[in-house]
């Protein structure tokens, strides 16, 4: 249900900011380190969504490979965990050796 939710904000957000753009068609100046140029709102207001995205998108990529990578690691340690607690668990179990000879009568 909560990836349902997310998908409908997503397409509200992106008609909401594709009304937005449509009705800013005027022609502005979009100043750059090097220099200026005259592009249409539209334009500028897509781009600058399309760059948050991407932006947004790529950390949540590094998140989830540093999680993945944390998750692995830790599924390792449980395993190596469950093997040594199986092991003292079959050592416990295990009846002790007597170290004295037996008597011959």
């Amino acid at each position: 249900m909560k990836g349902q939710w997310s998908l409908i904000l997503a397409f509200l957000f992106a008609l909401i900011v594709a009304i937005f753009a449509v009705i800013n068609v005027d022609s502005v100046e979009v100043n750059y380190l090097f220099g200026t140029a005259y592009s249409p709102l539209i334009l500028v207001i897509l781009t600058s969504v399309f760059m948050g995205g991407i932006i947004v998108a790529s950390v949540g990529v590094f998140r989830y490979f540093r999680l993945a990578r944390k998750v692995k690691q830790l599924e390792k340690e449980n395993l190596l965990l469950k093997e040594q607690a199986q092991q003292n668990t079959i050592e416990e179990h295990e009846e002790p050796l007597s170290l004295e000879k037996p008597d011959n009568e």
